[in-house]
C-alpha cells in the first residue's frame, strides 16, 4: 500500500489557501476515486482508494501544517507502511502558480509541514510533489512578491483558483505515473515548464470545479 498525503490546515477558513494546496490535491485524488476521506485514523482524515489499480490510503492531516509529522508518523506505524512508500502533496512558494515538480529528496526551504516530515522520518529522502503557488513573474521577467505566510493564509482570488484547478488534475496526474511508471518517468512528464496559456485569466477556458466549490 502507498501512503498519499496532502498537507494544510484543517477548517474552513483555510479551505482554499494557497497553503492547502496539497489537501486541496489529495481532494481531487479522492474525486478521482469515488470516494471520500471521512475516516479518521492517525490523528487525519484517511480514505483507502485504488488509483491506476493500486492499493491507496489518502490522508489529510488534522494536526495543523506544523505538526504534520505527527500524523504522517501515526499513519506508516499503524499500516506498517515504509518511508519509501509515501508520497506528499503540498504548496511550494517558490514556484510559480501553475506549475509542480516532484522531488525524491530535498530540503525544507522554510515550509514546516515538510521539516515536520522529515523531523520524524530522520530523513529528507521521501517523495514529494510540490505545487507552485508563488505569483507569476510580470512580462519584464520580474516576479510579483507573494507576502509569504499572509498571502499562504489567505482566500485566493478567482483567477488563481482556476489556474490552481488545473494544476490539481495535473498533480493527480503526476501520481498516477508514479505508481504505474516510475518517478524517473513521472519527472520526466511532468518537471517541465507547461505551455502558457493565451490568457491565463480566462476562466472560460479552465474547468470550475475549485471555483464552484469556493463561491
Amino acid at each position: 500500500m502507498r501512503l498519499i498525503v496532502g498537507l494544510g490546515n484543517p477548517g474552513i477558513e483555510y479551505q482554499f489557501t494557497p497553503h492547502n494546496a496539497g489537501f486541496l490535491a489529495v481532494d481531487r485524488i479522492a474525486e478521482a476515486c469515488g470516494v471520500m476521506l471521512t475516516n479518521r485514523r492517525g490523528r487525519a482524515l484517511t480514505a483507502k482508494a485504488k488509483l491506476a489499480g493500486y492499493e491507496v490510503l489518502l490522508a489529510k492531516p488534522e494536526t495543523f501544517m506544523n505538526l504534520s509529522g505527527l500524523s504522517v508518523a501515526a499513519l506508516i506505524q499503524e499500516f506498517e507502511i515504509s518511508p519509501e512508500d509515501i508520497i506528499v502533496l503540498y504548496d511550494e512558494l517558490a514556484l510559480p502558480l501553475g506549475t509542480i515538480r516532484i522531488r525524491e529528496r530535498g530540503s525544507a526551504n522554510g515550509h514546516n509541514g515538510v521539516k515536520s516530515i522529515s523531523g520524524v522520518l530522520g530523513t529528507e529522502e521521501w517523495l514529494r510533489i510540490r505545487i507552485g503557488v508563488g505569483k507569476p513573474a510580470l512580462a519584464d521577467g520580474r516576479e510579483i512578491k507573494a507576502g509569504g505566510k499572509d498571502y499562504l493564509l489567505s482566500p485566493m482570488r478567482k483567477q488563481e483558483l482556476v489556474v490552481l484547478d488545473e494544476v490539481l488534475d495535473r498533480a493527480r496526474g503526476a501520481v498516477e505515473m508514479v505508481l504505474t511508471q516510475g518517478v524517473s518517468a513521472a519527472m520526466n512528464e511532468f518537471n517541465r515548464r507547461p505551455p502558457d496559456p493565451e490568457d491565463g485569466t480566462d476562466e472560460s477556458k479552465g474547468s470550475k470545479k475549485v471555483r464552484e466549490r469556493s463561491s
